[in-house]
């Protein structure tokens, strides 16, 4: 229910910021606004708001493939939906550091979306099933551990090579709290990544 919730949410927002450059402004992440004046509440705000319907819908359709799945996992668990918002939420603040101290000085800087937090997610199904197939190019089948293998060396290898607009940073740090988070929720979570070697 909270994946959908928080899909329903991001669609109506990101709508509404295609076309109200005010409300984009507001709610986008700006280092410099977020430090300078304050403006911590865009840590969680930039990731409800997308750059187009295409931006919009891989994010969301990635969360919904994975959230769905994590949710009910969280849920039998018993950590609940405090849990889950814990690793969709903390991925996005955690993704967003890094930009926050790099770029606030910065009044051009701007990021947006909600791929760290999806990230996160995607990566924390990958602790408790590493074999699980997941889509390369959303047409290949590969192990989720390849799979979150190559996409940190992707991110890396693309965000120091930069120009196509893509916050390649957010994406590797939201993957990487994605991935610790159980084993930060409780350490004996490592023992079920551990039991699938």
């Amino acid at each position: 229910m909270v994946t959908y919730i928080i899909v329903g949410i991001t669609v109506v927002v990101s709508y509404i910021c295609f076309n109200n450059r005010e409300w984009f402004i507001r709610l986008a992440l700006i280092p410099y606004f977020t430090v300078k004046r304050n403006e911590w509440y865009r840590l969680i705000t930039h990731g409800f708001v997308h750059a187009d319907f295409t931006h919009l819908f891989v994010n969301m359709f990635t969360f919904w493939s994975f959230g769905t799945y994590m949710e009910h996992l969280f849920r039998y668990l018993g950590y609940g939906n405090g849990g889950y918002m814990g690793l969709y939420f903390g991925g996005m603040i955690v993704a967003s550091i890094p930009d926050l101290i790099k770029h606030h000085n910065n009044p051009n800087y701007v990021s947006i979306g909600a791929s760290g937090a999806v990230s996160a997610v995607l990566f924390s199904s990958i602790f408790f099933d590493p074999w699980s197939k997941i889509l390369l190019f959303a047409v290949i089948p590969i192990p989720g551990l390849v799979f979150g293998i190559l996409y940190l060396f992707y991110c890396q290898y693309m965000n120091k090579r930069g120009g196509d607009n893509i916050n390649h940073n957010a994406h590797f740090y939201g993957a990487v709290y994605g991935f610790i988070y159980p084993a930060l929720l409780n350490p004996s979570l490592i023992k079920v990544f551990l039991s699938h070697f």
